[in-house]
């Protein structure tokens, strides 16, 4: 009951709450902040919007896909399991 009636007390002593009203970056912004554009980035941005258009698959393509999707992946799995086979690590007892 005493907590009560200095809580109580101490919001009597205090006012209204009043909220503060805060600028976003001190103000009002100057003419000289607007973004200017580059067109090299706006370029860029609109070629990748449209990348499934400009790409186009070709036979002359496929091995390279095929190599850097598949082959080099694979080569390093195989390798890393190779070393830990051989190196009898305990991540690997432990896998297997």
């Amino acid at each position: 009951m005493m907590m009560m009636r200095q809580a109580l007390a101490r919001m009597g002593r205090m006012g209204p709450a009043q909220t503060q009203k805060r600028q976003m970056g001190g103000g009002g912004f100057d003419h000289k902040f607007f973004v200017k554009k580059n067109k090299f980035v706006e370029e860029w941005n609109g070629r990748r919007e449209i990348t499934e258009k400009g790409f186009d698959m070709t036979s002359d393509k496929v091995p390279t896909v095929f190599l850097t999707l598949i082959v080099i992946p694979y080569a390093i799995y195989a390798g890393t399991r190779t070393e830990l086979i051989n190196d009898g690590g305990r991540r690997y007892k432990d896998i297997c």
